[in-house]
């Protein structure tokens, strides 16, 4: 089977990026390199093509009260235009995917997706309407979608676009109308970075991006450096630090896991991982050496294999090496000594925060 393209994929071999298979879609892996587009994110603005990820509306009578009881977050009474972070469960309590959700009217809801789950998580969806007066809608097709991001974001936005975004709180978004289209725009982000996302057709989303990359003020960024940004501050990744065997409140996400709800699917299971259930653990580990741990490389401790590596790089903020890995709870408690098995030898690491980055905001 082919894989799809967004919107942009001509652009991006245009520029002459490396095109790769991710989730689906030939995505742009990087343009200039991963290194300078990560530190142009971090230090002035990068704009990235995440047309692959998925929407689904979700509208009708009872349409937070199954958004409620598919969705571990609490979103229940929330004011139009917040958004919220959480997952879907399995009745085991590991992860259907990690979402967001927009609240776009009282009776309706964005849910918004990863790229290789939207075939599942629409099935999954749909297996659970039962009971509702509820539509789940599959709107993927109709939407492009930019991601802007990094320290100056909100004045190219403004500035380049004359899109007005600055009165926009972290988490919130506003439906509003820009060179004639319908579009929406939230401050949102999967870089620890300010930066906003852009959901509108395609072709506005083809305009803009030839607005934003003419400008010479937002740098054409690739999937390479959006994973080595989002790793870096310690958010999580669908297929590595969440699985179907991965729960939330392994990956460490219970902040976004409301058991005090009466009813969600999967919350019988993470409840219990809650009160002290917990056998295993996603945590960071920082390595004394320059070797570079990947993912599936085995966590050892006292020569016995304690977990495995879920995402691993040389940080190119910080120049360490370092890791986030799925490790027995017995090993997880910050300070603990650990070893990561590198092409056979063993280097010595400790644990550490899963942030491996702190962002020094300037008062």
């Amino acid at each position: 089977m082919e894989n799809k393209r967004t919107c942009l994929y001509d652009r991006h071999v245009a520029l002459g990026a490396l095109i790769s298979p991710f989730g689906g879609f030939d995505m742009p892996i990087q343009y200039s390199g991963i290194i300078d587009e990560h530190n142009a994110v971090r230090k002035a603005c990068g704009v990235f093509d995440v047309s692959h990820m998925g929407e689904v509306m979700v509208s009708g009578p009872d349409a937070e009260r199954y958004v409620q009881h598919i969705f571990t977050n609490d979103i229940s009474g929330a004011p139009v235009g917040k958004i919220y972070y959480g997952l879907m469960l399995y009745p085991s309590g590991g992860a259907v995917d990690d979402l967001l959700v927009y609240k776009m009217a009282d009776n309706r809801f964005l849910l918004v997706i990863n790229a290789a789950n939207i075939d599942k998580d629409v099935a999954w969806m749909q297996q659970h309407t039962e009971g509702f007066a509820v539509n789940v809608d599959n709107q993927s097709e109709r939407y492009g979608q930019l991601a802007v991001q990094g320290p100056e974001a909100e004045q190219v936005v403004e500035q380049v676009l004359g899109l007005p975004c600055s009165e926009l709180a972290f988490y919130t978004f506003k439906e509003t109308e820009h060179d004639g289209e319908p579009i929406l725009i939230s401050r949102t982000g999967y870089t620890g970075e300010d930066g906003f996302e852009i959901y509108g057709a395609p072709d506005y989303i083809v305009r803009t991006w030839d607005r934003l990359v003419a400008s010479g003020r937002a740098k054409p960024c690739g999937l390479g450096c959006r994973d080595t940004l989002r790793f870096e501050v310690g958010l999580p990744l669908y297929g590595d630090e969440l699985s179907e065997n991965i729960t939330p409140i392994e990956a460490g996400l219970g902040l976004f896991v409301k058991t005090d709800k009466p009813d969600f699917i999967g919350r019988d299971a993470v409840l219990a991982q809650k009160n002290g259930g917990l056998s295993r653990k996603i945590v960071g580990i920082e390595l004394t050496g320059r070797a570079i741990p990947r993912h599936g490389y085995d966590v050892e401790a006292d020569g016995k294999v304690v977990g495995s590596v879920t995402t691993g790089y040389q940080s190119i903020s910080t120049g360490k090496s370092v890791c986030m890995a799925l490790v027995d709870i017995d090993h997880a408690k910050l300070g603990t000594p650990l070893q990561v098995r590198i092409h056979r030898k063993l280097h010595d690491g400790v644990v550490t925060k899963k942030r491996f980055y702190e962002k020094n905001y300037k008062k």
